[in-house]
């Protein structure tokens, strides 16, 4: 991880450049704003470390804001003796995604940038759902249960991952017209039961237990249901 720390005052510098160091991070550090701006909007890092108070007219907050008014979304963690309710707030408030009151020890430091490097990492789409041995892979569009294929239209594949994306839901016909239909309005058909009912014959009729389930009242579900 290259991290950059911007903070005045030399021993807090050293102590937290340090422990980063020795958690295998490679560290860059500044003790003024104006380097501090320069360094944060110049360069890619993949944390900042700042002290909310800096020597001189740019201060902590106003190089989270300047970073996040280009769009960067570094995870930034702020660190001040202010420790007020209001002082995080503000920190909070203008671009900080974490705030940690001086004096801290080096292990919560460390846990808290650990903590925003895991919200901030990209969370791959998965591209395969499963429920039981019921199979759809949203990139080669195959559809399978044990092990057999299914061949679905494009409207059924829709529907049925729909069904699955919400496993172990009650999904209304509402939420299945929006969602697959993108219809934003009742059309006084049954197209909704008439698909679930050609999906259930594909998915079901050959295959046990059974995974579509009406659900009087409501809509439908999709899972494994004891007793079914």
């Amino acid at each position: 991880m290259r991290c950059l720390v911007i903070e005045d005052e030399a021993e807090t510098s050293r102590y937290i450049c340090a422990g980063l160091r020795e958690a295998g991070h490679d560290v860059t550090a500044c003790d003024n704003g104006i380097d501090g701006m320069r360094l944060a909007c110049g360069e890619d890092w993949d944390a900042l470390v700042l002290d909310r108070l800096l020597p001189g007219e740019i201060d902590g907050l106003a190089i989270v804001a300047r970073l996040r008014g280009m769009g960067r979304n570094t995870p930034v963690l702020v660190l001040s003796a202010l420790s007020s309710v209001d002082e995080r707030v503000r920190g909070l408030r203008s671009g900080g995604d974490d705030y940690l009151s001086k004096p801290f020890a080096i292990a919560e430091l460390l846990a808290r940038i650990e903590a925003l490097l895991r919200r901030a990492a990209p969370v791959p789409e998965a591209t395969q759902l499963q429920v039981a041995d019921l199979v759809l892979d949203m990139r080669t569009m195959r559809v399978t249960r044990a092990n057999r294929q299914i061949a679905l239209q494009p409207r059924e594949f829709r529907l049925l991952e729909y069904l699955m994306r919400h496993q172990g839901q009650s999904v209304t016909r509402a939420m299945l017209l929006e969602a697959v239909w993108d219809y934003h309005f009742d059309p006084q058909t049954n197209v909704i039961d008439v698909q679930v009912s050609r999906l259930r014959t594909k998915v079901d009729k050959e295959f046990s237990p059974p995974l579509i389930h009406t659900v009087r009242g409501v809509g439908y579900t999709l899972g494994v249901i004891d007793g079914a």
